[in-house]
């Protein structure tokens, strides 16, 4: 008897999972991502999405040079713990913020300042968007620069995103072991 309550358990999970997912492929496609696949910056990540993780790139010669903090959706983190992949419809925002520092009651300290760009990425399982530059290798791509948010400054994966993600490629080109969230709780 506990065998086949445990079977229904873990089919009523697997089934609440997948609708899960359908729902946010729908969300995302309908509130972040236009009919020609132009993609949206969403707005107050911060305030009301999980927060991924956040690292600094200190070389000030470096492109990405500040602090990154990356996003995504609840249901997102619930989905990639379960199965170890992004689902179609997931959206990842990295802002970089500038690098703030100074003198502390605890010593020299460095903070996060003004934010000078997002990074949004989009999971595209379905290729929905032959022949656009930004979407490429199963996700869609996007740069907004913080003079302008509305505007998507980026020239396409090949020669915007590509060259700093090719590290990535073999974890779907996301860098996960930057994200502690998505890691499953040890006891």
């Amino acid at each position: 008897m506990m065998r086949h309550i445990t079977l229904a358990a873990i089919l009523i999970a697997a089934t609440n999972l997948q609708a899960h997912a359908e729902n946010l492929d729908e969300h995302t496609y309908k509130n972040y991502v236009d009919k020609s696949g132009n993609i949206s910056l969403p707005s107050d990540v911060r305030k009301t999405w999980s927060h991924l993780g956040s690292w600094i790139v200190g070389d000030k010669k470096s492109p990405g040079y500040g602090f990154h903090d990356v996003y995504t959706q609840p249901e997102v983190v619930d989905i990639y713990r379960k199965t170890s992949e992004f689902p179609d419809g997931a959206v990842l925002v990295k802002e970089i913020r500038t690098v703030e520092e100074g003198a502390q009651t605890t010593g020299l300290a460095q903070w996060a300042g003004e934010t000078s760009v997002w990074f949004v990425m989009v999971k595209d399982k379905k290729n929905r968007f032959k022949g656009n530059s930004n979407w490429a290798e199963g996700w869609g791509w996007a740069l907004y620069e913080a003079k302008d948010p509305k505007v998507n400054v980026s020239k396409g994966f090949q020669a915007t995103c590509m060259g700093c993600h090719i590290p990535a490629k073999e974890t779907d080109w996301v860098f996960i072991r930057g994200y502690p969230t998505l890691m499953k709780a040890t006891p």
